[in-house]
C-alpha cells in the first residue's frame, strides 16, 4: 500500500501511546505443520506463506506493543496446543484465544485439559469460525448455546469472528448469556470498500447495547480498498464502534499478517491512532491497552 493513512505521519506517533500498548488480535501459522485452507485466490496469494512471532517481533516492539494477543485461524484441536507453547516461550504474547468444538457435550473437560497444558495458563479465550457457518443463526443452536455455557464457567471470553449478517444472531447470543463476554472482532467486518454504512451500523449498535459485549478496533484496512484506502474511508465505522460501545470496551488490533494484504504494521497502528486522536487520554489508553487488559486478563 501506498499512503493508506491519508494524515499524518506513518509510525511517527508509535512511542505516543506509551509503555503498554496491547495488540488485542493477531495471528501466526507454519503451513509445513497444517494448511490454512482458507487462503486461497489470487487476492490472499501474498500471505499464503508462513508467518512466525519472529516476524512479527521486531515490527511490534518497533512499534511500541509491549503485549499481544494471539488468535485462532483453523478448526482444528492440535492448534490451541501450538499457540498455548508458543506463549509459553515468548515475552510478548501474553494471551492465547484458541479454538474448541462448542457442539461437544465434554466441552468443559477439554478446556480443563488446555490449561494443564504447557502455556495453558495463556488460554484467554475460545473463537469460532462463525463467518463460515452457513446458518446465520449457528451461535443459538442448543449445542452451542451449552458450549458458550462452558466457555463462560471456565471464565474466558467468546470472540466473536462475524460478517454483518450474522450480528442478530451474535446480539441474541449475549442476551442468552449475560454470564459471558463476547468480543466483537474486526467490527464485525463492515463493507468499508464499498462505503456502505448500513444495515452493518444499526446492527453493531444493537449488538453494543448489551453490557456484556467488547469490540476490537480491527480489520479495518482489509475490508477498505486494498490499495487506496485512507483514513477517511475508516472514519465512519470507526466512529460507528466508538459511539456504539466506548474507549472502555473498544480495543486496537492489528489484524497481522492478514493486515499485510493492504497495509504494514505500523501503518495500522498509526490509522487507529488517527481515528482515535478526539479521545483524551484516559481513552486512548483504554483502546490501546486497558480494554483488552480487563477482558483478558493479560
Amino acid at each position: 500500500m501506498t499512503g493508506g493513512t491519508g494524515a499524518g505521519n506513518p509510525g511517527a506517533g508509535a512511542a505516543e501511546t506509551g509503555p503498554s500498548l496491547v495488540d488485542a488480535h493477531h495471528h501466526v501459522w507454519d503451513l509445513s505443520v497444517r494448511d490454512q485452507d482458507w487462503i486461497t485466490g489470487e487476492a490472499l496469494a501474498p500471505i499464503r506463506r508462513s508467518f512466525s512471532l519472529a516476524d512479527l517481533a521486531p515490527e511490534a516492539r518497533a512499534a511500541g506493543v509491549t503485549a499481544t494477543v494471539l488468535v485462532q485461524t483453523v478448526t482444528a484441536p492440535e492448534e490451541t496446543p501450538e499457540l498455548l507453547a508458543l506463549a509459553a516461550g515468548s515475552d510478548l504474547v501474553a494471551g492465547v484465544v484458541g479454538w474448541v468444538d462448542l457442539t461437544r457435550p465434554d466441552v468443559a473437560d477439554t478446556l480443563a485439559a488446555l490449561r494443564e497444558l504447557p502455556g495453558g495458563r495463556h488460554l484467554v479465550g475460545i473463537r469460532h469460525q462463525v463467518q463460515g457457518e452457513p446458518d446465520p443463526e449457528w451461535l443459538l443452536r442448543p449445542d452451542v448455546h451449552r458450549g458458550l455455557a462452558a466457555v463462560a464457567a471456565a471464565g474466558l471470553a467468546y470472540d466473536l469472528v462475524v460478517l454483518p449478517h450474522h450480528l442478530p444472531a451474535c446480539t441474541k447470543a449475549a442476551t442468552r448469556h449475560p454470564e459471558l463476554t463476547f468480543v466483537l472482532d474486526h467490527m464485525g467486518k463492515p463493507p468499508i470498500a464499498s462505503g456502505a454504512l448500513e444495515p452493518w451500523a444499526s446492527a453493531v449498535r444493537s449488538f453494543a447495547a448489551r453490557p456484556n459485549t467488547v469490540c476490537k478496533l480491527s480489520g479495518m484496512v482489509t475490508e477498505a480498498d486494498h490499495r487506496t484506502w485512507t483514513v477517511d474511508d475508516l472514519r465512519p465505522y470507526a466512529d460507528t464502534v466508538l459511539t456504539a460501545f466506548g474507549p472502555e470496551r473498544l480495543m486496537f488490533g492489528s489484524d497481522w499478517p492478514v493486515s499485510t494484504l493492504a497495509a504494514r504494521y505500523v501503518e495500522v497502528l498509526d490509522a487507529a491512532r488517527l481515528l482515535t486522536q478526539d479521545l483524551d487520554a484516559d481513552e486512548r489508553a483504554a483502546v490501546f491497552g486497558g480494554t483488552a487488559r480487563r477482558v483478558y486478563g493479560t
